[in-house]
């Protein structure tokens, strides 16, 4: 299982840390999403925001395990909230669904990791 974890964070890092860059950069990709999903151009930043502190608590996991599970905690809420707002706006399953599977590659990853929580610096 902890190969399976490394691996899954080291992905889940790596797409949070794009996307948030993204996401407060302006990106037009994400700008066009957002006005999309009816939400206001601050909010894009700060998701950015939101979607980076989770990759930098991925990061400090590799040295203290019991960070990953409450990354996954944040970001899998972030994806879930995401879906919700996807569902709002009556989005097919096809433009929900990169948010759902982040959401349940979340989830994995506190599954996987949630025996360290108690002791997040051990």
């Amino acid at each position: 299982m902890a190969v399976l974890s490394i691996v899954l964070q080291s992905l889940l890092t790596l797409y949070f840390v794009f996307s948030g860059v993204a996401k407060i950069a302006g990106e037009k990709y994400w700008v066009d999403i957002f006005k999309h999903l009816e939400l206001p151009q601050w909010f894009r930043v700060v998701t950015g925001f939101v979607q980076l502190i989770g990759a930098v608590v991925l990061i400090i996991g590799y040295w203290y395990t019991g960070a990953v599970a409450w990354a996954g905690i944040w970001l899998g809420i972030t994806m879930l909230l995401a879906c919700l707002v996807h569902f709002r706006v009556k989005d097919s399953i096809g433009k929900t669904a990169p948010a759902f599977v982040f959401a349940l590659l979340n989830i994995t990853l506190i599954i996987i990791n949630a025996e360290h929580m108690l002791y997040p610096f051990s």
